[in-house]
Order: structure tokens, then sequence, then C-alpha cells
């Protein structure tokens, strides 16, 4: 007859299991512990790459608006408007020799084309524009951040140095060394940079006034379009899914078929939208309207899907006690039953708004990587208007030649995930503001 074991003595099957949950345990640290590793250098690299883009090299010039270069006709409107920017660049290119003149920095070894190189070729259409708003500035000296030139830009962050100068042919080694005197003498510095955010696209040739305004605006509009249109369908589809369609073939026909298509990938939903919306329906390209009519048949599953699933969690006693007193069936439903799911439908409309704001390769198929340098009107003529978007405008800035254009890339990205991080932080805030226990 075998020995009773002690509950306080530990057996060997009781100790192989404490050390198979030990196990398990370090196993799942170690996960929680890569992912976390995994994110911080992810994110640390895309803020070393693209904080830098906040912040443009600019040269400070002390200068006087002369009225024989930039308005020999007069300073009416009119006039004004016909003055290119080539007699504004003329005048930026003699500022700047006086300057460096004047504050008795070494040019030697630079010839004019090389000292007028250094500014950006955007720095003559900021002035024009600053003149045409106020034309009371001709005639008057004043105090002008001119951009400067990306490879000098990049020389300020660190990106260009003097041996990587010697290998290219858009800077040399001399022109950097000017740009040491300049800094020293206070003429050149870096500056936050508030026209990433509000100016829009530029040339391979002009990194440096390369924004996300038409983006950052053709994304909100896109998004409006997928607001107004996928909640409501999507509500009132799972509502009479979930609460009053009949259980037969039809309807489980469409539950598999709306399951199958949030797993479709977005590509094909890009596909769908250039063939019908543009090809038969002769919608404009890279317009907003097509945009978010495509993400709107993307968004449709996951808030179908999500919506049915926060129905389905509110307890059948509270339909229940509603039909006992009285209430109609579309009473109950709107009354207490979609009230109380409402936290759930709020917390999956949001997430897939998010997802379909990261979006990129359903915009490429239907034209929205067009170069766009014009801003959209104001809805709703701007729903039809050329515009860009930002995922599509970080995989636009990643295909250029130009170093400048990629850390302007890893800029959008910030931007892009901050945008989704507020997302769902608000989903998260109406799921705790509006949720209700039983």
């Amino acid at each position: 007859m075998s020995t009773p074991s002690s509950l306080y003595v530990a057996d060997p099957r009781s100790k192989a299991r404490r050390r198979s949950e030990r196990r398990f345990r370090l196993m799942g640290l170690g996960a929680v512990g890569l992912a976390v590793a995994a994110l911080i250098f992810l994110l640390s690299s895309v803020l070393g790459n693209g904080l830098g883009a906040f912040r443009q090299g600019v040269i400070t010039l002390d200068m006087t608006l002369d009225a024989a270069i930039i308005a020999p006709k007069g300073t009416d409107p009119e006039a004004l408007q016909k003055v290119t920017t080539i007699a504004y660049k003329r005048l930026l290119d003699r500022e700047l020799a006086q300057d460096l003149a004047a504050k008795g920095l070494d040019t030697s070894g630079l010839n004019d084309k090389a000292i007028a190189g250094m500014l950006s070729q955007e720095a003559p259409a900021v002035l024009r524009r600053l003149v045409l708003e106020d034309p009371s500035l001709i005639g008057q000296q004043l105090s002008f951040d001119a951009l400067a030139n990306g490879r000098i830009d990049g020389f300020l962050k660190g990106r260009v140095t003097m041996e990587s100068a010697k290998l290219d042919s858009n800077i040399s080694p001399e022109q950097l060394t000017l740009a040491t005197a300049m800094r020293e003498a206070g003429m050149l510095k870096l500056s936050f940079n508030p026209s990433f955010l509000t100016a829009p696209d530029a040339s391979e040739l002009r990194p440096e006034a390369a924004g996300l305004g038409v983006a950052i605006l053709g994304s909100a509009y896109m998004m409006l379009i997928v607001l107004c249109i996928s909640v409501p369908l999507g509500v009132a589809a799972s509502i009479y899914l979930e609460e009053f369609a009949p259980q037969n073939r039809l309807t489980d026909l469409i539950e598999v078929n709306i399951s199958n298509l949030a797993a479709v990938p977005s590509i094909v939903f890009g596909i769908l939208g250039l063939a019908i919306f543009i090809n038969f329906a002769g919608m404009p390209q890279s317009a907003p309207i097509v945009g978010g009519l495509v993400l709107t048949l993307m968004t449709l599953p996951t808030i179908i899907i999500s919506t049915r699933a926060a129905l389905k969690a509110v307890p059948p006693s509270i339909r229940d006690a509603a039909l006992g007193v009285g209430a109609s069936k579309m009473q109950a439903i709107f009354h207490h039953v979609l009230p109380l799911a409402m936290p759930g439908i709020l917390t999956g409309t949001i997430i897939g708004l998010a997802q379909a704001l990261g979006e990129t390769a359903p915009l490429l198929l239907i034209g929205m990587v067009a170069f766009v340098r014009d801003y959209p009107a104001a809805p709703p003529e701007g729903f039809f208007d050329p515009a860009s978007a930002l995922p599509v405008q970080v995989y636009n800035w990643t295909t250029r030649a130009d170093p400048a254009f990629m850390e302007r890339a890893s800029g959008a990205i910030i931007v892009l995930l901050l945008f989704l991080i507020v997302m769902n932080a608000i989903a998260i805030l109406l799921r705790r503001r509006f949720e209700r226990r039983w």
C-alpha cells in the first residue's frame, strides 16, 4: 500500500508542472520584451530620421526691396503680378553677396553662381508671395529668412559632410566652408519649419520646400467621405442582419461574404475602384471622392463586423425587458440595445477609419500618386479636385533620389503616426465615456 503524499511536499509531477508554467511565463515575457524592443527600434529610427524635417536651414538677409528690380512698372497689383521670380532671384542674389561682404566673410574660390546656389530655388517664390500679399513692403528694409539649398540644410543636420561634398556635383567643399562661416556669423541657422505641414509638394530640385499641406487636406477629405458613407451604411446593415434578418441561406451567404471581404487585400479594392468609379463612372483620377469611395468599400466590412459584435454583447434580457413593458422591436433596439452597444460601435468605427487612413495600395491604383501642387477647393467642389494622401506622399518621397526626401518621408510618417495615435486615443476615451456595465 502506497504512502499518501503530503500537501506540503511537492511530488515530481507538481514540480514538472511548475517548471512548465515558469517556462511559459518566461516565453511570454520574452515575446513582450522582443515586441517592445522592436517598437523602440522602429520609433527611434523614424524619429531620428524624421525630426529633422520639422527644422529647416534658413539664411537671414538684411535686405531692401528695391522697387527698380521687383516693381519697375509700379506697385499696383496688376503690375506686380507680371513680375516673375527671376527678378526676385536677382534681388536675393545681390543682397546675399552684399551681406557676405558686409560681414567680411571670405568668398574666395567661389563664383557668383556658386554663392547664389546656396539659396533654395523656392526662396524667390516665397519672397514674391510676401510682396504680393503686402505691396507696402516695397522700398522698405526688412529681415528675410530665405530657404537654404537642400545640401546646405543637410550640412547643418549632419547629413552632408565635406567628404560627401567632394563627390557631389550639387555642392562643393568651398560652399560648406562658407556655410560654416555664415553659421558662426549668425546668417545661417536651423529654425522651426511650419511649412512642412502647410506647403504643397515640391519638385526634385527643391526638397527643402516640400510639404504635406495637400496630402493632409486630401486625407482629411477622404476620411470625411468614408465617415459620412461607411458609418450609416455599416451600422444600418449590422442592425438589420443582427436584429431583423431571418436566418436562412441568403443571410448566411451574406455573412460569409462580409467576413471574406474583411480579409481581402486592400489592393483588390483599388482594382475594383479603378474599374467601377474611374473606367465605368468616369470620375476624375487622383480625386478625394474616388479615394473616399474606395476606402469606404474597404472599411465597410470592418465596421459591420465590429458593430454586430457590439450588438451581440448586449444581454438578451435588455431586449426582453423592453418588449415586456410594451416597447416595439424598433423601440427596443434604438432606445435600449443601440445605446448600450454604442461604445463598441464607435471603437470599431474609429479603428476602421484609422486603418483606412494608412492605406496606400488602393490609392496608387486610382492615381493618387500624381504630383499635385494646387490645394483642393473647399467641399463639395474640393472632393473632385486633384489631391494626394499622407501614405501616398510617403511612398512618393521614398522613390526620389535626393536624400532630403527620405528625411521628409520619415517626417510624414511621424505625422501619420500622430494622427493614428490620436484616433485610437479617441476610441479609448469614447469607450470609457459611453461604457455601461450590467
